[in-house]
């Protein structure tokens, strides 16, 4: 008899797994290599952004959106190059897991419609107050807590995990260096991707590989390697989330709704260079290969009070790292830019706002409102946030082998999966970082708690 049922590796959106698992009555183990994972791991660091296509949020709200709506919008940002069978499966179950986690998780779910991310046809990303993974992150790990059925090894690190005939057998190493073997019916990796293997990083994603990363030191490819030691496929290594609005004093994500409500970004010259609201993912390659890799994000009071909602952006704010001027003049001398350029942004930007020009120079069709004083501004790096492809799952998070066939007991999520993002970062939609981490987690317990005998209790 196995010692669990399930073992988690990773405490960031694998949680959700545990709390689902658990929730069916298998007994869990999450063990987790950072001790201070609440604020070091990617879905700690995250906006809280999660896609939910036909929830009761969305009907109370009026807002008319599907599973098909929401999958012909993960196909158009693709190009119609992502993992079909992972995507439809997390799009048809998307507003399932969010009401999951306001009913059993006791999520404070909310609905912001106050913006629209870019590639999303309905507003459909949901969050909670305050909009910031950490405050997820901790109502998952109290959840946690409470549940009789679930234990934790924090910190501790799943080293490696091998099959027997009755069951998987994890090993557990700790940082003093010990190593304990745990025998479980299914593991479910929870890891994260490999943005923290710069080796990794190097080969598959050359184009960001230069960029700050911003996401777990633990990140290194863990998945990838245990999943190589069981035959397991992998596919779309060259997809990443990265970050245009990393502020370069606070070391904090700028909310990209800054942006969405009408800002810009121009570098040193005082110039824009491309169109931001196409976003904030495929931006961060473009911020990379202008001179200095760093812009300034302008906007002004209007979009600096909408986005103090943002948990992320207040610390921006209260870092001292954003500049302001009530006028052109003051704030393009506040960041050492030629106030002839600025201004002339700002002319062609309110042109689009008002309806005088249907586009910009660079083709951004939309800028809500013409931007006026007071004036802001925050400099701003292009960052790799974590990666999105990873080992090869089905529908119910199982990985796969090279010929398309399930690995008994083996299960990936979040970034340790193959996600479904596309190539590159342009694939990226706002939500389907988190998507993936909880929902394939969702699935990949569903589907165990079925599939495999429950150890004694």
């Amino acid at each position: 008899m196995s010692d669990v049922d399930l073992v988690v590796a990773g405490a960031g959106g694998g949680l959700a797994g545990a709390l689902r698992a658990a929730q069916l009555g298998a007994r869990v183990l999450v063990v987790e290599a950072n001790e201070h994972y609440l604020r070091g791991n990617n879905t700690s660091m995250s906006t809280a952004m999660i896609p939910g296509a036909g929830s009761r949020w969305q009907r109370a709200a009026g807002i008319e959106d599907s599973p098909e709506k929401f999958l012909g919008d993960i196909a158009a940002k693709t190009h119609g190059d992502f993992a079909e069978p992972v995507a439809e499966a997390l799009a048809g179950m998307s507003a399932e897991l969010v009401e999951w986690l306001g009913d059993h998780v006791g999520l404070p779910i909310e609905l912001p419609t106050d913006f629209d991310y870019p590639g999303h046809s309905a507003q459909r990303v949901h969050s909670i107050p305050g909009r910031h993974g950490s405050r997820l992150l901790h109502h998952l790990a109290d959840a946690v807590a409470q549940e009789s059925l679930i234990d934790t090894l924090i910190p501790g690190r799943v080293a490696a995990a091998r099959r027997t005939e009755e069951d998987l057998l994890v090993t557990v190493s700790y940082p003093d260096g010990r190593e304990e073997e745990i025998s479980t019916g299914a593991l479910l990796l929870a890891t994260n991707g490999y943005g923290a293997n710069r080796e990794l990083v190097t080969e598959h994603l050359p184009e960001i590989a230069d960029a700050e990363y911003h996401g777990s030191e633990y990140s290194t490819g863990d998945a990838l390697r245990i999943g190589a030691d069981f035959g397991a496929a992998a596919s779309y290594l060259d997809a990443y989330q990265g970050h245009a609005g990393l502020s370069a004093e606070a070391r904090t994500l700028v909310t990209w709704t800054v942006v969405m409500h009408g800002g810009f970004v121009v570098t040193a010259d005082g110039r824009r260079f491309g169109d931001e609201s196409t976003g904030y993912s495929e931006y961060a390659a473009v911020l990379a290969g202008q001179p200095g890799a760093s812009g300034w994000l302008i906007y002004d009071e209007r979009i600096h009070s909408a986005t103090m909602a943002f948990g992320d952006y207040v610390d921006v704010v209260n870092s001292g790292a954003v500049r302001h001027g009530e006028s052109v003049a003051e704030l393009a001398d506040s960041i050492g830019v030629p106030v002839e350029a600025l201004a002339a942004e700002l002319v062609e930007a309110s042109a689009v706002a008002r309806g005088d020009e249907s586009r910009d120079r660079f083709g951004r069709t939309r800028f809500e409102q013409p931007l006026s004083g007071p004036l802001y501004a925050v400099r701003i790096l292009p960052a790799l946030f974590h990666t999105q492809g990873g080992l090869v799952v089905d529908r119910h998070a199982r990985v796969l082998d090279a010929n398309s066939d399930p690995i008994p007991g083996l299960y990936a999520s979040g970034g340790a999966a193959v996600g479904i993002s596309g190539h590159g970062a342009a694939g990226y939609l706002a939500g389907n970082g988190l998507l993936p981490a909880l929902g394939l987690a969702y699935l990949a317990a569903t589907h165990s708690a079925a599939e495999f005998p429950r150890s004694e209790r």
